[in-house]
């Protein structure tokens, strides 16, 4: 199982490992995209950002960060997104990014995990398209 229950979540949290979640498609300014929240340690606490990124439309290509962001002015660095906000308390981040983002709670999985449901639903889509 790929998704994490909530006490493995804070437990890789408090490990100083990062988690994350593909949301799914999104359109900005009439460009397909995708997008990925994550929330990862810095410093003395967690920031939460979210990654809005070009829709590449590859299932092989699961390193989600690689991906082109759809507007890179909107990227506080590269590869960190846009950072929403940074909180001391990893319970709190959770909320954060679940409430600002639209993350589900059932969906978090480890740093570097979210491109296996990007796979999925990419495979998805095509399966919906054939005639």
């Amino acid at each position: 199982m790929r998704y994490l229950t909530r006490p493995f979540i804070l437990g890789a949290l408090g490990r100083r490992k990062g988690v994350e979640q593909f949301v799914g498609a999104i359109t900005l300014a009439g460009v397909r995209g995708i997008r990925l929240v994550a929330v990862w340690p810095w410093q003395d606490g967690y920031n939460v950002s979210v990654h809005d990124l070009q829709d590449l439309d590859d299932e092989h290509c699961r390193d989600l960060l690689v991906f082109p962001p759809l507007d890179p002015e909107d990227e506080d660095d590269t590869g960190y997104g846009h950072v929403i906000d940074h909180v001391q308390d990893p319970a709190e981040a959770l909320e954060l990014a679940e409430r600002d983002t639209g993350a589900s709670p059932d969906r978090w999985v480890n740093h570097g995990v979210a491109g296996e449901d990007y796979a999925d639903f990419v495979v998805a889509r095509r399966a919906q398209h054939r005639p």
